[in-house]
């Protein structure tokens, strides 16, 4: 969009303390800046026509609340949970985050769209989230990296969002009755009743969401974090094999491991244990992903089978698996975890770290058994944040180490990842020497 501004100039001081003859001096400029609305949005509302936009979209929660707002990306209508995230940045990476299916994500920061969106940060191969959901929407964008405004990101990709909706008052809605059911619709012929109706018909506890997700086949993973990047980079040595089960894996999980030294395999969720073994690696990561631990009983087998076969390592969904095949149970959260500033207290290192974290439900540590470890707490409610299981070779963050948006003080759980691998081969290697020694 292209602007001429025509404007006087402003009389300096010394104008008004010496009067001179009025001269009509005009200044013409122009402003350029990257609208947010897409071409479907000027059509669809006639925004060529008027300087403004008028709400023609609704939010409607199962509570019976209606949320008028202004759809921005697709148009149609769509369900799914409504969840908060208090990230301040990292809102494409939020929407390339797999473990958000069936979810629609509101941005408790109320100024989005400002620095566009760019192919770097994609953590997955699409968006799988249900839509977004925004106070301000930002006209303009403002990077180095920017190729195209986050209003046409979502119209490409089929995604719906909404802005100038009251996201304070929804939020403290969440916080108050946990988490909701919505469903978002541009269509002026559905009635707020029949919206409602649809709200509370739809369920996601229960539903195999990780089927949606997940790769189709195996694949090698070889991309590193960009040296540019990469703050934690030194004391890097053996190359190990990783088999990553991919659950909705995010890309820099994948970076982050082959960073460290790591040989990469990424299987689907349904790949066998006795494949996997096959492959013989060295360790096996359970990766992050959408939905309720209890509705893959599948995956629960896999991890079951490979537990003391090979160390492994579980983060978020990863770790949900593995406190359920350990034992224990899960649990559903009354809002969840969704953002980048959670306070979590390292049991181990006795030091508090400050974690990117997206998940709504949470093992519940009194149902494990005897010898599983409680290693790290989150501080915003005393929920279980880590576990570790030294007789198997176990351990496990409900938080992302990895970050993508979010700080990186548990980076570190990547090396210590290494370490396990490295012991537990040194280990083997160790008796296979006392056993040919005894044969001789």
């Amino acid at each position: 969009m292209e602007l001429a501004i025509k404007n006087r100039i402003a009389p300096t001081t010394q104008n008004f303390l010496t009067p001179k003859p009025k001269v009509k001096s005009l200044r013409v400029f122009s402003v350029k800046c990257i609208t947010s609305l897409s071409s479907s949005d000027v059509a669809a509302t006639g925004v060529a026509d008027r300087p403004w936009k008028t709400s023609d979209a609704r939010l409607v929660l199962e509570d019976g609340s209606v949320w008028s707002a202004k759809s921005f990306g697709a148009r149609g209508t769509q369900v799914g949970e409504v969840v908060f995230n208090t990230s301040l940045t990292g809102y494409q990476e939020i929407l390339t985050d797999p473990s958000y299916a069936g979810q629609f994500v509101l941005m408790t920061n109320p100024h989005i769209g400002n620095t566009g969106v760019n192919f770097d940060d994609e953590e997955s191969r699409q968006c799988f989230l249900a839509g977004l959901v925004i106070r301000s929407l930002s006209i303009s964008t403002s990077n180095w990296r920017c190729t195209k405004a986050l209003g046409d990101y979502l119209l490409e990709r089929n995604l719906m969002g909404i802005y100038d909706v009251d996201t304070r008052a929804i939020t403290r809605r969440l916080r108050q009755d946990g988490s909701l059911i919505g469903v978002l619709t541009t269509e002026e012929s559905k009635t707020d009743e029949e919206l409602l109706e649809m709200s509370r018909s739809w369920d996601i506890v229960g539903i195999d969401l990780i089927s949606g997700v997940t790769c189709t086949g195996p694949y090698e993973w070889v991309d590193k974090t960009d040296p540019e990047w990469d703050f934690n980079c030194e004391g890097r040595g053996d190359i190990y094999h990783v088999i990553a089960y991919d659950f909705g894996i995010k890309h820099n999980i994948l970076r982050r491991l082959s960073s460290y030294g790591c040989k990469i395999t990424v299987v689907p969720s349904n790949w066998p244990a006795s494949e996997t073994l096959k492959m013989k690696p060295d360790g096996v990561l359970f990766s992050n992903g959408p939905g309720d631990p209890s509705a893959v009983p599948y995956a629960v087998k896999t991890v079951k089978e490979l537990l003391g076969n090979v160390p492994v390592f579980g983060i978020c969904m990863g770790h949900q698996l593995l406190g359920q095949a350990l034992g224990g149970k899960t649990f559903k959260m009354k809002f969840g975890h969704h953002g980048g500033n959670h306070p979590v207290r390292n049991l181990v290192a006795n030091r508090v770290e400050i974690s990117a974290q997206n998940h709504n439900y949470a093992v519940d540590p009194a149902s494990l058994p005897k010898g599983v470890e409680v290693t790290h707490i989150n501080l915003n409610d005393g929920s279980c944040a880590g576990l570790a299981f030294p007789a198997l070779n176990v351990m496990s963050l409900q938080y992302h180490p990895e970050a993508s948006p979010g700080p990186h003080d548990s980076d570190s759980v990547f090396g210590e990842f290494i370490k396990l691998m490295k012991e537990v081969k040194q280990k083997a290697s160790a008796e296979i020497s006392v056993t040919v020694k005894k044969r001789w």
